[in-house]
């Protein structure tokens, strides 16, 4: 009877070893590619479909088998994979931020505060990242160097000192440091739906 316990429950540790490694594994890839591309937004929801379905195939195989604690398992790591991707890619674009500031900042400092201080009261910059489809939706992040920390204050999206954009997100990396985005399709040095935008206040 005794070697029928330790039996089952080797068996039962052995089966939760599934859930726990599919988190495990899904977790560090998908921070692996909230790191390296930009795109992990379109990566994250097309592998957890791909994930998802073949946990789904197991689970009909399994109840087929009449393998009723089989099914639970592959429920629960279906639902925790699920969940882990969700969180991972809602959350993604800050995320992606912090990580790659904490393991790259020291090179991205160097290369903005190498800049001259513009002239015309601008703030230190440099290109984050870019993300479009062929030409379209593109988006700009830069890296802001704002001694002042006016960012921390500002109401967003707005105008804010130094940047001639509208702003319309930014993350406090630490201090003096931010990630800003602007509206789609515009950069540091062209912002015409500010531009529009301002114009139609002053028509108003």
């Amino acid at each position: 009877m005794l070697c029928i316990v330790e039996r089952d429950t080797a068996e039962t540790r052995g089966d939760w070893k599934l859930p726990l490694l599919l988190v495990a594994a899904s977790t560090i890839g998908f921070l692996l590619l909230i790191v390296y591309t930009a795109y992990f937004f379109v990566w994250i929801p097309l592998i957890a479909a791909i994930v998802g379905l073949v946990c789904l195939i197991l689970t009909v195989i399994a109840a087929i088998r009449k393998r009723r604690r089989r099914i639970i398992l592959l429920l629960l790591a279906t639902v925790a994979f699920v969940a882990t991707a969700g969180v991972l890619d809602v959350g993604g674009k800050s995320l992606r931020s912090y990580l790659r500031w904490l393991l790259w900042s020291r090179r991205f400092k160097a290369e903005v505060l190498a800049q001259p201080a513009p002239s015309n009261g601008e703030l230190r910059h440099m290109i984050w990242e870019e993300t479009g489809f062929a030409g379209v939706a593109n988006v700009t992040t830069y890296i802001a160097f704002d001694p002042s920390d006016a960012l921390s204050n500002a109401h967003l999206p707005g105008k804010v000192v130094g940047i001639p954009c509208t702003v319309l997100r930014a993350l406090r990396l630490e201090r003096h440091w931010y990630s800003v985005w602007f509206y789609t399709d515009e950069t540091w040095s062209e912002c015409p739906w500010s531009n529009k935008a301002a114009a139609e206040l002053r028509k108003d």
